[in-house]
């Protein structure tokens, strides 16, 4: 392959997705900086932000993605953190956390996740906003529902390929996703891999109930648009106590 596994297939499934991107300019620009994203793999949210000025803090616990980040940042204000989200430390307190798309919904456990609250309340300054992405429950699709489109990217003459996989919902407050990942080398020869990724669904509702909990107050709720190949998501904004 021409680059690493991990950035090729974060960059096909994720690279590509824009629709919150208006949401975490505008709390950007109301809270300012600096900015730690959570889960920021190679940059897609943090280099659209710091195009526009703001600084941001780049956490992720692949030093892979990282790198790529880093090699795309330049001269842009970003800086990276490679630890897990459960332990990881940083030397200042931030006006503003995002945690986009899937993130906390990739927390194995309650236990897990609320420890990720507490360290994100740790890292905020008073005052300061955390706005986090929950799915909803995923629509059942009829039967003759055609197969969501794929996303595709050509690097270095290698085609890359990763397409959804149904059956696709919620069991109980599980979901597990699957995506057949396909490569066209240049000589033509083609290879398939299953990949699959289990998410533990949490509602808003239950979300802020368990921030309350550890000292968070709810200030609002942030709506990202549906999409032809994404459902719809709710932000919730969590705000440490000034």
């Amino acid at each position: 392959m021409s680059a690493g596994a991990a950035v090729i297939w974060h960059d096909v499934e994720c690279g590509g997705y824009d629709a919150d991107l208006p949401l975490w300019e505008e709390l950007a620009a109301e809270r300012g900086g600096p900015i730690l994203e959570l889960g920021c793999g190679t940059g897609r949210v943090a280099l659209y932000l710091a195009r526009r000025g703001y600084e941001v803090i780049g956490l992720d616990r692949d030093q892979e993605l990282l790198g790529k980040l880093v090699e795309r940042a330049g001269d842009l204000p970003v800086k990276t953190i490679c630890a897990d989200v459960l332990d990881f430390e940083l030397d200042r307190q931030v006006p503003l956390v995002l945690a986009s798309m899937q993130f906390l919904h990739l927390m194995p456990s309650k236990e897990a996740r609320l420890q990720c609250l507490r360290r994100i309340k740790d890292v905020l300054q008073p005052g300061g906003l955390l706005g986090a992405t929950l799915l909803g429950s995923l629509p059942a699709a009829p039967p003759d529902a055609l197969p969501p489109l794929p996303d595709v990217r050509e690097v270095d003459g290698w085609v890359y390929c990763s397409q959804p996989v149904a059956p696709m919902g919620w069991l109980g407050q599980e979901l597990l996703l699957k995506r057949l990942r396909q490569t066209v080398s240049p000589d033509g020869t083609l290879s398939n891999e299953e990949h699959q990724t289990m998410l533990l669904f949490i509602g808003g509702p239950e979300l802020e109930a368990e921030a309350a909990g550890i000292g968070f107050e709810t200030v609002g709720r942030g709506l990202i648009p549906e999409t032809e190949a994404h459902v719809g998501s709710v932000v919730v904004l969590l705000e440490r106590p000034a």
